[in-house]
């Protein structure tokens, strides 16, 4: 299947209102029923280290007022995985709790790399939001796009990495507050202060999700941003493979970067060779893009453009568990990107960020859990000095 021809305007017309402070400004237009409710005062009442959470993010916003900006949209939530490695869910004994989520993942790993970023999304106001919202703040992650549903509870997922090293996922979300986001809860500020915008698409599956997704995407292109997708292909949380499909292709032709894995092509093109640049570039590259991404875990990375493409080695690690891999990965690239813009334009100025891309999967592909396991700046160079 073919992505869709590339659109003329907005893929969503989101609610926007003028701004009476300044001429020409937009924001989204809220509904005074919902500040009463739920999401911020909900939050801000039962929970007094999600407070001092929203403050110290405060103080980091102000910082970096003026510096360049990732704004992550999407899911966090609360992975379950066996203390014992190598065995399913159904034989696994005991579980311990471990943050997760794509897109927290990059937001996460941005600014363990020394970059500015932030993250959207909603999460139960319960102690799993809390400990979740918390977890952004020690990361150094602006927090303050983070909503609690006083009525849906956080995303719950079991994981395991069975023997054979297939990862098995079980989801708890009939709905999940992540997918009860709602495009006027949405922190037009912070997006209006991002230089990146990266999305997945786990909240393109139902609404109010899906159209909140739309409505920032819209926002964040009018704003002058980079889009950056990375599908993070997940069939379990889909109704379909062919519901997957055609969903991630819905917005496929509104973003700058797209980053895929080898399973991901090999899915998208319906079983075509994922390793051909002519299925790439026929079937996946829009005229829009300006770069797309292919990992190919430890063994590395192939990028495209409209004007080269190319293959990046990885780094020979003793691999632990791939969860989180990818999404140091992007972070890698986007913590660069975000500051230079326009580095794709450069072929060798590209290939020494992924060079760092890489590095920051293969430091992650040490460790286990994905969130405990992301790089740091320090543990990158190290990798990177006798490359």
């Amino acid at each position: 299947m073919k992505p869709p021809a590339p659109g003329t305007g907005c893929c969503f017309p989101p609610i926007f209102g003028k701004s009476r402070s300044r001429s020409g400004s937009f924001r989204l237009v809220s509904n005074p029923s919902l500040e009463s409710s739920s999401s911020r005062s909900s939050g801000r009442e039962r929970s007094s280290s999600w407070s001092r959470g929203r403050r110290d993010s405060s103080r980091h916003q102000q910082q970096h007022q003026k510096a360049a900006m990732v704004v992550c949209f999407g899911e966090m939530m609360v992975n379950l995985v066996p203390t014992e490695s190598g065995v399913s869910l159904a034989d696994a004994v005991e579980y311990k709790k471990s943050p997760a989520g794509s897109t927290a993942n990059v937001a996460i790993a941005i600014s363990r790399l020394g970059a500015s970023s932030a993250f959207i999304g909603k999460v139960g106001n319960d102690e799993f939001g809390y400990m979740l919202s918390d977890i952004l703040m020690q990361n150094g992650v602006d927090n303050s796009g983070l909503l609690f549903d006083e009525y849906a509870r956080t995303m719950l997922a079991f994981y395991a990495l069975k023997s054979d090293g297939e990862p098995q996922f079980l989801f708890y979300r009939h709905p999940s507050a992540d997918m009860l986001i709602r495009p006027e809860e949405l922190d037009v500020r912070l997006i209006k202060k991002a230089t990146i915008f990266h999305y997945s698409s786990f909240s393109l599956v139902m609404e109010p999700s899906k159209s909140s997704h739309l409505a920032a995407m819209n926002l964040a292109k009018m704003c002058g941003c980079l889009l950056s997708y990375a599908p993070n292909l997940t069939l379990p949380i889909w109704p379909s493979s062919q519901a997957a499909r055609e969903g991630i292709f819905n917005i496929w032709n509104f973003a700058d970067i797209i980053k895929l894995n080898s399973e991901e092509v090999r899915f998208l093109s319906e079983g075509d060779d994922p390793y051909d640049d002519q299925v790439i570039m026929n079937k996946l590259f829009h005229p829009h893009l300006k770069l797309l991404l292919v990992t190919e875990g430890p063994r590395g990375c192939r990028y495209y453009t409209r004007d080269y493409k190319g293959w990046v080695r990885g780094f020979e690690v003793e691999v632990v568990d791939t969860d989180g891999a990818d999404d140091a990965f992007l972070a890698g690239l986007l913590s660069i990107l975000s500051a230079r813009k326009y580095i794709y334009k450069d072929e060798r100025k590209l290939r020494e960020a992924l060079a760092f891309a890489n590095a920051s999967a293969a430091v992650t592909m040490t460790r286990r859990e994905a969130i405990p396991s992301l790089p740091t700046k320090d543990a990158v160079i190290r990798l990177l000095l006798p490359f």
